[in-house]
């Protein structure tokens, strides 16, 4: 998948030479880093009625009693 999505757009971008393949390249893998993290941030649960500070002392209280 690495290597198909952006060779597939060069193709259909009709694009030529080696450096904008690695420009197609480098954009794909930094789009899917951002996006992988924003998933990882948004998939962590709401505060629930906690103030932030609360929630981070109950966060690592739970880590430290694992």
């Amino acid at each position: 998948m690495g290597f198909a999505l952006p060779l597939t757009l060069f193709f259909l971008l009709g694009l030529h030479t080696a450096s904008q393949f690695f420009t197609v390249a480098v954009s794909a893998f930094l789009a899917w880093g951002v996006s992988d993290l924003l998933a990882s941030i948004l998939e962590r649960p709401r505060l629930q009625d906690r103030s932030p500070g609360r929630a981070l002392r109950e966060d690592l209280e739970r880590r430290q009693n694992e």
